[in-house]
């Protein structure tokens, strides 16, 4: 894993949006998170395209995650989400952002149908993530097998409280949702872990220094040849090494 330590939220959108460029400019297939900490990277990347011209008509695009039963019109799907928060203010075909379908009558057909879909799309080039306080990413909850694939999930009541600022009051909340699994998530070519806030603090240290293991869902990325996880100050706080994650960015010849 490469960490990189920047000192504020703002610094760690600019960044983030720097390596998505690159991707789009490519044409490559994205991988899209929702949540808060994406929505600066996507503000970013929708300036740089309507004010520079970057491009994203030749990528494909697929999400994460989606709740199960709720329709795609409702304002807090995923489906309507990302579209509202970035896709519909770029020029990516509409057709080609893909997510799960929270609605299908059969939701573990609709998982296996949504892992065909990506690899029939060549896989995902470059992975967005966002991390939850409890270490999830996706909504591989503690205790998701680290080969885990598309399906279906109870959320744990901590994430279900946490994304209750989105809804009316936490009973609206869907208790279940069709998630890629860790196995499908780390078969994309380059995972981009985001944090910002000192309530990331914990998870980011369980995720990087912490052992390899399910209660950590995040730590997952320790096996993958190329994560990156880019975070602020507040995030990186609880990080005993964090001086020297600090001296390998500055040093690093990729990013001079």
């Amino acid at each position: 894993m490469e960490i990189i330590i920047l000192p504020t939220a703002e610094d760690v959108a600019q960044l983030a949006a720097d390596i998505f460029e690159q991707y789009a400019r490519k044409g490559a297939t994205l991988g899209l998170a929702t949540g808060s900490t994406p929505v600066a990277m996507y503000t970013e990347l929708i300036r740089r395209h309507k004010e520079e011209g970057l491009s994203f008509a030749q990528s494909k695009a697929f999400l994460l995650d989606e709740y199960v039963g709720l329709a795609k019109e409702h304002d807090q799907s995923y489906y309507a989400t990302i579209r509202r928060e970035f896709t519909n203010h770029i020029d990516i075909d509409d057709a080609h952002v893909h997510s799960p379908d929270g609605t299908a009558d059969d939701i573990p057909a609709a998982g296996i149908a949504y892992d065909h879909a990506i690899k029939e799309a060549g896989g995902v080039d470059i992975q967005l993530l966002g991390i939850g306080t409890d270490g999830h990413i996706g909504f591989n909850e503690p205790g998701s097998a680290l080969t885990s694939r598309t399906r279906l999930k109870t959320l744990h009541p901590q994430t279900i409280e946490d994304n209750s600022r989105f809804f009316d009051s936490p009973e609206e909340v869907p208790i279940h949702v069709l998630t890629q699994g860790l196995g499908t998530i780390s078969e994309a070519k380059h995972l981009l872990l985001l944090a910002t806030g000192e309530g990331k603090a914990d998870a980011i240290c369980a995720t990087v220094e912490g052992p390899l293991a399910a209660v950590c869902p995040a730590s997952v990325l320790q096996l993958h040849p190329k994560a990156t996880l880019i975070v602020d100050e507040a995030a990186a706080s609880k990080l005993e090494h964090a001086d020297y994650y600090r001296f390998a960015f500055e040093h690093n010849p990729a990013w001079k």
